[in-house]
């Protein structure tokens, strides 16, 4: 799609809201991913949620505590299915009863406000090689009649987060050239024909970020709201940055198809800030401020001016995210994992002109793992259990580029001990990699580079259970597959 070309991720989307003149509800959304090995409490997150002004939020699971927290709050909830349960839905209407049942009647009359239920995340996707095309319709079609039959249908919408891959402009730079993909573009107007049909909107995720990662050639300031000096002129259309242009391709996909009037949910956008050379605190605070700006004033997109309902990808941290897409993907929060604001953000939700953190937030120890200073970096145990150190925690911030890119060779190993001690709840048997390191008190951060002690959270003691001493068998299977990622660092 040329330098329309974006892709989303999975999460869990919260949207801001505000009430405008006109007496519509738009939103900026986040994602509050639950991908962490030391999540904050429900109830925590759903007062900072409250302390920042946002007033819904999207799941992309039905977690009960999650929802019982969210009750009578006055937050807007979007529960979602997981892609790995489309199958069951869709062959079963008795199974789409049945999770109806549960995760949504049962919260809306304990006073969940579910608005939405999103069935499947992104199973669309280029990636998934049509896994999920014979079953997301049919799952669809059984949630919605669940939905009708369990009397909440008014009120509980479905929709679908897809991937701004279902669509393209035929190679060119032209949002007036866009239509769904052609391997799924029958397939997509009968699910846009069934959205429409049932009163929702067309959920899409758009990421600038992915098309600057993916392209070596793509212009950078394109991918931001301000410094593009070469927009482009689409039969009158002026476009100077990616996200208009890619979200004016579905506009012409949906109206070359005859759906030109559905609504629009921007399901997830964002910038990570860690884990790539164009992923940092900078560049996350120039987009999504830009965004914020661009969207406020409710000027639209060329080919939609008015309102945009979009969701900030994401609300925290993910540090149990899967790194397969890259290891950006650990580092979209709006805040750090334990609810600390990253950058200054002002959403328009409330008065303050900043981000509120989490309140009541408890640590472990100021202490840290990290290399002995009498270790020996010619140990033939180095690199085995750095190995395991990242194999079983977080060592996304290390590599070029990256937050703690410019620390020393040691500095990298101390990195990895760290997080693998905090991910740990500070265990001694998880400070025990042989003869190479030592417990102290000291911080060892380094600039940019934060050595994070870790919070205290319920997950502590399943944890706790399961940690134990580095010198095991298996590390010599770890070693063989991280290896590559252990000797960019070291």
């Amino acid at each position: 799609m040329g330098l329309l070309k974006a892709v989303g991720f999975r999460g869990l989307t919260v949207a801001l809201f505000f009430n405008l003149l006109v007496g519509l509800a738009v939103g900026i959304g986040v994602n509050w991913g639950t991908q962490l090995t030391h999540p904050l409490p429900p109830a925590t997150v759903v007062k900072m949620l409250k302390d920042n002004g946002i007033q819904k939020v999207k799941l992309f699971d039905a977690d009960s505590s999650i929802l019982n927290a969210l009750s009578k709050s006055g937050i807007q909830v979007m529960v979602g299915i997981p892609n790995e349960m489309l199958y069951a839905l869709a062959n079963s209407v008795q199974a789409a009863e049945n999770w109806v049942s549960k995760n949504v009647s049962s919260h809306v009359s304990n006073g969940v406000d579910i608005r939405y239920a999103a069935v499947g995340n992104e199973p669309l996707l280029s990636t998934y090689n049509g896994t999920f095309l014979p079953t997301i319709f049919p799952a669809l079609q059984n949630v919605q009649s669940a939905l009708i039959k369990a009397g909440v249908s008014n009120q509980v919408k479905v929709t679908i987060p897809l991937n701004a891959d279902v669509y393209d402009s035929s190679g060119s730079d032209m949002p007036s050239n866009g239509d769904f993909r052609p391997d799924t573009k029958d397939l997509m107007v009968e699910i846009v024909k069934f959205l429409s049909d049932n009163g929702a909107a067309f959920t899409v995720n758009i990421y600038p970020f992915i098309s600057l990662y993916n392209d070596a050639n793509f212009p950078a300031d394109y991918a931001f709201f301000n410094g593009y000096s070469s927009s482009i002129n689409d039969n009158g259309k002026i476009y100077n940055n990616v996200f208009d242009a890619n979200h004016d391709t579905l506009v012409w996909a949906l109206q070359k198809n005859g759906f030109g009037n559905l609504s629009i949910i921007v399901g997830e956008i964002g910038w990570p800030t860690d884990g790539d050379r164009n992923a940092n605190l900078q560049y996350a605070q120039r987009f999504n401020q830009g965004f914020m700006s661009h969207i406020k004033n409710n000027a639209g997109t060329p080919m939609r001016p008015g309102p945009v309902d979009a969701y900030l990808f994401s609300l925290v941290d993910e540090d149990a995210k899967s790194i397969q897409p890259g290891n950006f993907e650990r580092h979209w929060g709006l805040f750090f994992l334990d609810g600390t604001p990253k950058y200054q953000l002002s959403l328009g939700t409330t008065s303050s002109n900043g981000l509120v953190a989490a309140s009541s937030v408890q640590y472990l120890d100021k202490k840290w793992c990290v290399m002995s200073p009498s270790a020996s970096l010619d140990d033939p145990q180095v690199a085995l259990s750095v190995s395991y150190a990242c194999a079983n925690a977080d060592c996304t911030s290390l590599g070029y580029g990256t937050s703690c890119g410019n620390l020393d060779i040691r500095g990298n190993i101390s990195y990895a001990f760290n997080s693998y001690y905090q991910i740990n709840n500070q265990l001694d048997t998880a400070c025990k990699f042989p003869n190479l390191s030592v417990v102290t008190t000291s911080d060892p951060s380094s600039g940019d580079c934060k050595f994070r002690i870790m919070i205290r959270s319920s997950s502590s003691s399943a944890l706790n259970a399961g940690a134990g001493s580095v010198e095991k068998p298996s590390c010599l299977i770890l070693f063989v597959l991280v290896s590559v990622f252990v000797f960019t660092i070291l």
